[in-house]
């Protein structure tokens, strides 16, 4: 511990408080960095065609079907309950609510900007 002659530093002057500040403000600058290196790699894959983000797990039959329950006023998770995936990974699971609401929004903007 650091003493003076007075006795220890004490508040806002406490020397081990100034490090933690100082880590602290690394640790941000350094979140930044590999937030921006990050979003640069993203850019740069997209720009190369490639894709980002995980399988799709949507198809058209599923989409006919959810469109039908959805006409029979079922809840977004009693739809996404009787869904199946029919393909990769998560092949025979039950796609999540947000999936069924995603793929219904998406299919109703491009009903509107298709009738536009």
């Amino acid at each position: 511990s650091l003493e003076f002659l007075t006795g220890e530093l004490q508040g806002s002057h406490d020397p081990s408080g100034v490090v933690f500040t100082v880590l602290a403000a690394l640790s941000g600058m350094e979140r930044e960095y590999i937030r921006d290196r990050t979003l640069e790699g993203h850019e740069s894959a997209r720009a190369r065609g490639k894709a980002i983000g995980g399988a799709a797990v949507t198809d058209d039959a599923m989409l006919a079907v959810a469109l039908h329950l959805r006409g029979q006023e079922l809840s977004l998770r009693d739809i996404a309950a009787r869904l199946v995936i029919a393909t990769g990974k998560k092949k025979g699971q039950h796609p999540t609510p947000a999936t069924v609401l995603r793929m219904l929004r998406e299919h109703d903007e491009r009903a509107v900007a298709a009738s536009s």
